[in-house]
């Protein structure tokens, strides 16, 4: 009996991953298998994928990918604490948000301070 009340999400799991299979097989029937040197072309990090066994995780490569990496994280975990700030403002009264201020402030002061250095600037 208790069983029973499980079959609704056997059935709509069933239908969702039916439903995937069939947009996923559609797309690769139809889709164009035409691949250029852009497309081929190195991602985000700036150099070509470990393909080749002479190659290895020892090899140089540009720190700016990471350090663009790194700010990036900084400022969006920074701005998650806007959230539950946002939910608390009404108990946390004209102190909390001031101090808000205050954090956003020296926020925004950072942001441009590595504006102006140029760490945002992908060369």
């Amino acid at each position: 009996m208790a069983l029973d009340a499980y079959f609704p999400i056997l059935v709509f799991l069933a239908v969702a991953f039916g439903f995937a299979a069939l947009l996923l097989g559609i797309s690769w029937m139809r889709g164009k298998r035409n691949p250029y040197a852009q497309k081929n072309a190195p991602y985000e990090c700036g150099f070509d994928s470990f393909d080749a066994p002479e190659q290895n995780a020892r090899r140089q490569f540009d720190v700016q990918f990471y350090l663009v990496a790194i700010l990036f994280i900084i400022f969006d975990l920074e701005i998650a604490f806007l959230f539950p700030w946002a939910i608390s403002l009404e108990y946390i009264g004209w102190p909390g948000f001031w101090s808000m201020m205050i954090f956003l402030s020296i926020l925004t002061i950072g942001f441009v301070y590595e504006w102006r250095k140029g760490a945002l600037d992908w060369r």
